[in-house]
């Protein structure tokens, strides 16, 4: 059976096809997920947004005038998902002070939890610093688990070139970590 392309679901979706809908999430997922934690340095709230995103491309899919654009559409989406997220929090942390200084309860307690965040916005740090080239899709294959192809489609460039941005990334990111410690 050969697999409906990504533009074939976007058409029936925009139809009501509730499965070519679920088909488009499978596609997208770690596109998605990999923008939004990029922006939000948390997983759980990054999940929950990645959840918000699809919903909201899911009510509005059938406005949306050119197919061909999906990917940049569904981009933009969770790109503001993401950041009124961060604006949504900034409100609420102006009005609310902590009450302690406890960062969080987890499996292996605060100090472990802390040094996990720690780790993570260390990591993220980094691949901000990188060039876009490199960034971009590194975050969407290590943090939002693309596979080469989907990844290629979403940024327009060959398998070839792909595959050099993943490894000139990687190699600068090993640099910027043998330089941090």
């Amino acid at each position: 059976m050969i697999e409906p392309t990504l533009m074939e679901l976007v058409k029936r979706a925009q139809g009501g096809d509730a499965k070519a809908f679920e088909g488009i999430v499978r596609a997208t997922l770690g596109l998605v997920y990999s923008q939004v934690v990029a922006i939000l340095r948390d997983r759980q709230k990054a999940e929950d947004a990645t959840q918000e995103v699809f919903l909201a491309a899911w009510k509005s899919l059938a406005t949306l005038k050119e197919t061909d654009g999906f990917i940049g559409w569904l981009s933009t989406l969770a790109r503001n998902r993401a950041l009124d997220t961060v604006k949504f929090e900034n409100r609420l942390k102006r009005k609310v002070e902590p009450r302690d200084g406890n960062p969080g309860l987890g499996g292996g307690g605060p100090l472990e939890a802390l040094e996990k965040q720690e780790a993570t916005e260390r990591a993220l740090r980094m691949l901000e610093e990188l060039p876009e080239d490199y960034r971009r899709p590194l975050m969407m294959r290590y943090l939002g688990g693309c596979d080469h192809e989907t990844i290629r489609r979403a940024l327009g460039v060959s398998d070839g070139a792909l595959r050099g941005q993943l490894a000139r990334g990687m190699a600068r990111l090993r640099e910027m970590i043998k330089v941090e410690k």
